[in-house]
């Protein structure tokens, strides 16, 4: 049975090309005309129009077994500011586009920060679309300025506008199937495996979240139980990480603060401005200058990209530490202690790099600094990014030395909604002692008939994940968290081995190796406990791999970014991108093993992974189309002009990203040039 191979443009100006079965002829409306393919997979890809329709041109051509523009193939393109029609050996100028409403060819990602849409523009740039353009609508080209479909004349027959708040409401039920159906164009967070969010609770949790959305943190004289609550979760956590039990001088013990935040990136900045301003009441103690040169704190260049924010933000500098192989792909201590100085307000230490899952070591780190302490006599803090770590290695690793147990460590930070297994967004940042919060970042507010006191960036946040995290740590309890993350693991381990046994795989995670040759052996005769986690290397469940060397050699063309494109046509989300400096030439598959990614879904992971692997290897489509519109010669060399460019087709190659990218002004993203690039890992998960 024939394939049709239907391309589809969206406003978005991305392409999407889909291969459905359905009967072997077509007809295109108006002067497209019929294409018969034979063509052996199914394939689905994302790519910038601007640097990849020429070469899909020729892509066409290879499908058919013939040359590139052969007749019967019609497709419009956009080069520079003009878009053309292509039919047969011939093409021709459709029409032109001025430089104000040209697309940007830059990869953006998707971000919180949106500017006002333009809704005229966008009905405009819809009637000259060459593919959205096809579809005459019933009263014209303003009819795109509304919402229509079977569900909206259903329950209402007014019209309901878009980008402006209509003047009449419409019923809940039209406005939850509008907003329902568009949704449905997202993933499936099940099969989301590139973030470490967590998209699952027990029906019971989730009822109970549900059930409390309209409470507000803040107010916290209106919702003492609720406060109550908060207090216990913090003193959950604080002896989950062993916070000390000192005592001052009239013998009062010294109490663990913490708070709940919006996420870990505001528990971040929390940590590490209680450290700025630390530092700054040092300085001006010893009547030195905060001002000149100023602070700096130090950090590996595969930090979260919220610890680059925080030092933008309150003007510290950055001092990031380049990674290796011989660092395990993240923090090198050794090259760390030679950055600090009396400047520097802490080292901060990750306990799970998002880059690869391994932890990094906080335990030397410290040694280290008490080494420098002793020769310079200036102290210099940790703080641990335990964004994900903090909630996996005290029930995997429990003999880890990581947390308040080493006295360097003056506070940590998690995310609930992480290996804390609660619905987005919880955070939480904890500190050794009281002391370790300077008074003057806390504010004392006579505010609702009450004095309340204020340790945050925002003010106001909802109350229902911190009931979610305390209803996850009643029902658990610590046996439950440990059964998980030993699931987790174990799942883990087994995709990394999959990936290795395969021979098409290099997997840089560590979590599958055995801790010591004695474990080794133990494993190789299989008396190691596969169940136990202590016997592996620790690290977070997170499986990191790339193409094999033999597998590059032998496919010097291919490019592992097709990888991600491939997978995302069978539903799984698995991002490919290069990894922080001094690594930037080395791209990454990496996967997030979730609670809901079962050892079920982990055999239909792996055969998927090893059907596109042998696929592009083949003389499949995927083949054709992923040699078309690669980057990379025969010879294996990046390729330096167009004509290098299978076919000789004319294109403009920009850095592929590892996140899909997306130019659609509905979503209403900032243009080029508007932020300035993270230097470590730059996607929010």
């Amino acid at each position: 049975m024939a394939l049709l191979l239907s391309l589809s443009l969206s406003l978005s100006l991305s392409l999407c090309l889909s291969l459905s079965l359905v009967s072997p002829w077509s007809t295109f409306q108006g002067s497209w005309r019929r294409w018969p393919f034979e063509v052996t997979s199914i394939v689905e890809f994302e790519v910038p129009v601007f640097d990849r329709i020429p070469s899909l041109v020729a892509a066409l051509g290879e499908l058919r077994g013939s040359a590139a523009g052969s007749s019967g193939a019609c497709i419009c393109f956009m080069m520079e500011e003009r878009w053309y029609r292509r039919e047969g050996m011939g093409t021709v100028v459709v029409s032109s586009r001025s430089k104000d409403q040209r697309k940007p060819t830059h990869e953006t990602s998707i971000m919180s920060l949106s500017k006002h849409i333009d809704a005229e523009e966008l009905i405009q740039q819809a009637a000259d679309h060459p593919y959205v353009g096809l579809v005459q609508r019933a009263g014209g080209k303003s009819s795109r300025k509304h919402h229509s479909g079977a569900h909206a004349g259903r329950y209402d027959t007014e019209q309901i506008p878009k980008y402006t708040i209509p003047a009449k409401g419409i019923s809940e039920d039209a406005a939850y199937q509008i907003i329902t159906d568009e949704l449905s164009l997202d993933g499936k967070p099940t099969l989301n495996l590139a973030s470490f969010v967590h998209t699952w609770m027990p029906e019971k949790g989730t009822k109970l979240m549900s059930e409390n959305m309209n409470i507000n943190l803040c107010d916290q004289d209106e919702y003492p139980a609720t406060m109550s609550m908060h207090a216990r979760c913090v003193s959950m956590l604080a002896d989950l990480w062993k916070a000390p039990k000192e005592f001052d001088e009239h013998g009062k013990r010294k109490p663990a603060m913490g708070v709940a935040t919006t996420g870990s990136s505001e528990a971040i900045m929390l940590g590490c401005l209680a450290a700025k301003k630390r530092w700054q009441n040092r300085m001006k103690a010893q009547g030195k200058s905060f001002k000149e040169p100023g602070p700096n704190m130090v950090f590996g260049s595969n930090a979260q990209v919220a610890i680059e924010k925080f030092a933008r933000y309150f003007d510290v500098e950055e001092r990031l530490v380049p990674i290796s192989e011989n660092s395990r792909y993240c923090l090198d201590i050794n090259k760390a202690i030679e950055m600090v100085d009396e400047n520097t307000i802490c080292v901060v230490v990750i306990l799970g790099s998002t880059y690869t899952g391994h932890y990094e070591d906080v335990l030397g780190m410290s040694k280290l600094l008490d080494a420098y302490q002793e020769k310079t006599g200036i102290d210099i803090p940790i703080h641990v990014d335990g964004a994900s770590g903090a909630m996996v290695a005290p029930f995997a690793h429990p003999h880890l030395k990581w947390s308040f147990e080493v006295p360097r460590v003056l506070s940590i930070n998690t995310s609930g909604h992480k290996f804390g297994m609660v619905y987005p967004g919880l955070g939480w940042v904890l500190f050794r002692s009281t002391e370790m919060v300077p008074k003057e970042l806390i504010f004392e507010l006579h505010y609702l008939g009450s004095v309340e006191y204020s340790f945050g960036l925002n003010f106001s946040r909802p109350a229902a994940p911190v009931l979610g995290q305390l209803f996850n740590f009643l029902n658990l309890g610590f046996e439950g968290y440990k059964g998980v993350m030993r699931a987790d693991l174990q799942n883990a381990r087994l995709l990394s081995r999959a990936l290795e046994l395969s021979g098409y795989y290099e997997v840089l995670s560590d979590i599958h190796r055995p801790v010591s040759k004695v474990s080794e052996v133990g494993a190789k005769l299989g008396a190691l406990d596969e169940h136990d986690p202590e016997g592996y290397t620790p690290g977070l469940p997170v499986v990191s791999f790339k193409w094999s060397k033999a597998f590059v050699e032998k496919n010097p063309h291919l490019e592992q970014r097709w990888m991600q494109t491939l997978l995302r046509a069978k539903g799984w989300i698995v991002p490919n991108y290069n990894l922080s400096p001094d690594l930037e030439s080395v791209d990454i598959l990496r996967v997030v093993v979730r609670e809901n990614l079962s050892a079920d879904m982990i055999d239909m992971l792996v055969a998927d992974i090893m059907e596109i692997t042998e696929s592009l290897e083949s003389d499949s489509a995927a083949a054709h189309l992923a040699k078309i519109t690669s980057k990379v010669t025969e010879n294996g060399n990046r390729a330096e002009n167009e004509e290098e460019q299978k076919g000789g087709a004319t294109t403009n190659h920009k850095k592929h990203h590892h996140h899909h990218n997306s130019h659609d002004k509905h979503r209403a993203n900032l243009e080029k040039g508007s932020g300035t690039k993270a230097k470590g890992y730059s996607k929010q998960c």
